[in-house]
């Protein structure tokens, strides 16, 4: 038992002299989103969760945009919690129904409330459009 323990070890020092110390200190120190990646173990509900909300965090800076000319992927590229999906609802809305008067009148739009209204006011501009297409 003794030899075993001093064999596991030194495959361990050599291991940390040899460069594979970033993966033992990684092993160590893993956090939920990376555990899955070192140990080999399936990633959790939650590490997956970790890892997408850091990339949508990188991706995705709010700007400015004009909510009456900008197309589905200029709106979901710079508003927050406006998806691909809420992008077309609000582009179908605006030619079904005129030009947005107000931010909170992105609140008709299905799917989009006040909260995501208030997270984005600062980034909405309302320049004109077009009238809605008669039918």
């Amino acid at each position: 038992m003794n030899r075993i323990t001093t064999l596991l070890h030194a495959i361990a020092l050599s291991l940390l002299l040899v460069g594979g110390a970033p993966a033992a200190s990684a092993a160590t120190h893993a956090t939920p989103a990376n555990k899955a990646a070192v140990t080999g173990a399936a990633p959790s509900r939650h590490a997956a969760h970790a890892r997408h909300a850091g990339t949508r965090a990188a991706r995705k800076a709010p700007k400015k945009v004009d909510v009456n000319t900008a197309d589905a992927r200029q709106l979901h590229e710079s508003l927050v919690n406006i998806g691909p999906s809420k992008a077309a609802a609000i582009v179908a809305w605006r030619k079904s129904h005129g030009a947005f008067r107000s931010a909170d009148e992105l609140a008709q739009v299905k799917g989009i409330g006040l909260k995501t209204i208030e997270k984005n006011r600062s980034y909405i501009v309302l320049g004109s459009a077009a009238a809605p297409a008669k039918h």
